[in-house]
């Protein structure tokens, strides 16, 4: 029964983001690894208010407006690539997370 590997990428830069994706799809394209994605997911626009002081709470500066760019891509089987794509050293603005889940046959 093989593992899947799902790998969650997440960065405000989208450039950054993509060319990430586009190495590790490079990377599986050379290995004949089966992979699935990368999966876009609408953009999350985030908005953070800024105090001006601690003394008064209503006191603040503009908000600070970004957006989280976020792609997935499960890679299905071979275990060592998934382990070595999730033990990169990725650019500092580009944030990783892998859950990995077994599948089961039908019968």
């Amino acid at each position: 029964m093989p593992f899947v590997t799902k790998l969650t990428l997440k960065s405000g830069d989208r450039h950054s983001l993509d060319d990430v994706v586009d190495t590790i799809k490079e990377s599986a394209a050379r290995k004949g690894v089966e992979l699935k994605g990368p999966h876009p997911h609408p953009p999350d626009e985030k908005n953070v208010p800024q105090l001006k002081g601690l003394v008064d709470e209503h006191a603040q500066f503009d908000s600070w407006n970004y957006t989280v760019y976020t792609r997935t891509i499960e890679i299905v089987g071979h275990d060592e690539f998934a382990r070595s794509v999730a033990g990169r050293e990725f650019p500092d603005g580009v944030h990783v997370s892998a859950e990995i889940e077994q599948q089961r046959q039908m019968n």
